[in-house]
């Protein structure tokens, strides 16, 4: 299973305003610390603010912050909701031209191997991806950036 670029940030994103929770974080910064997209990165702050993940405070000392508690950010939910428009096989999608998809078994197998990918992502939360033992090497990496 690969999660698109998008999810990797978003998590990422995540993890780094986790770090700093008594401070706005700007885009900017973030960007910077992973160096990574500026534009690209608004779009997975947009859709992490829609979400409810993320709060954005406009204006000039604006920045981001979180939505709620990093234990209540699931991280299979989460997950799930950034890629579902991912598809593993071809024939997962609408564009479905296999000439042997009314028999074949992989897609079954592969639904069922996804399932299991999530579930195992659905038993950690933010918290667990920032937690005490982490954080300061996490800091420390950042800011060597």
């Amino acid at each position: 299973m690969n999660i698109t670029r998008f999810t990797d940030y978003a998590l990422r994103t995540l993890m780094y305003v986790a770090l700093y929770q008594e401070r706005l974080i700007t885009i900017k910064e973030v960007a910077e610390r992973y160096q990574i997209s500026k534009n690209h990165l608004m779009k997975i702050v947009q859709e992490l603010n829609i979400q409810g993940y993320l709060v954005a405070v406009r204006g000039k000392n604006g920045g981001i912050r979180l939505g709620c508690s990093p234990s209540e950010i699931n991280i299979g939910k989460l997950v799930r909701k950034m890629e579902k428009d991912s598809i593993l096989v071809e024939c997962f999608g609408q564009d479905n031209c296999c000439v042997i998809s009314p028999a074949c078994q992989l897609k079954h197998l592969f639904a069922e191997a996804m399932e299991s990918f999530f579930m195992c992502l659905e038993q950690y939360t933010l918290a667990d991806l920032v937690a005490p033992q982490q954080q300061k090497q996490l800091s420390h990496l950042l800011q060597l950036r």
